[in-house]
């Protein structure tokens, strides 16, 4: 799936508040009751996705693209 610039950086800034909002206070407990945000391991998982995906993004406006185009010319010998 093909993302624009614009909306990787959305994404990633999105995930990377969740990821200061869980570090500030991810866990409470009320009487004998707890209650969890959210689980960090994942929320770091999707920064390194849109990490990538905004690496991609970028190589393709910029006209880069990690995709090559290779000929081979098979010979009998």
């Amino acid at each position: 799936m093909a993302f624009s610039v614009e909306q990787c950086n959305e994404r990633l800034q999105m995930w990377l508040d969740a990821e200061g909002a869980i570090a500030t206070g991810q866990s409470y407990t009320i009487d004998n009751r707890r209650l969890d945000r959210a689980n960090l391991a994942q929320v770091r998982e999707q920064i390194k996705f849109w990490q990538k995906e905004l690496t991609k993004a970028e190589s393709v406006s910029n006209g880069r693209s990690r995709r090559r185009t290779v000929r081979i010319v098979p010979r009998d010998l």
